[in-house]
């Protein structure tokens, strides 16, 4: 699979398959649904400034996105409601 400029990868890493609700890979357009759940939240942060991770304690989710991109975006939207 190529990857495009400014692609998100993430990755979900559980303690165990318990934690996992639904995993679905639909006969549609390649559409996957992954579902579970991390647990109680114990911190939420930016690693090496480049990747959001958010940790429980049933496991872990990271993204590669920053602080600034969040900040970013959020401020787009908030211009677009004004509009």
């Amino acid at each position: 699979m190529e990857r495009k400029a400014k692609e998100r990868f993430f990755s979900i890493e559980l303690n165990s398959k318990r934690h996992v609700k639904n995993v679905t890979l639909n006969d549609g357009p390649e559409s996957v649904l992954i579902e579970g759940t991390i647990g109680q939240l114990h911190s939420a942060a930016f690693t090496d400034g480049l990747v959001l991770e958010v940790v429980g304690d049933k496991g872990v989710l990271r993204i590669n996105l920053t602080q600034d991109e969040i900040k970013q975006k959020a401020s787009q939207e908030k211009e677009r409601k004004l509009i």
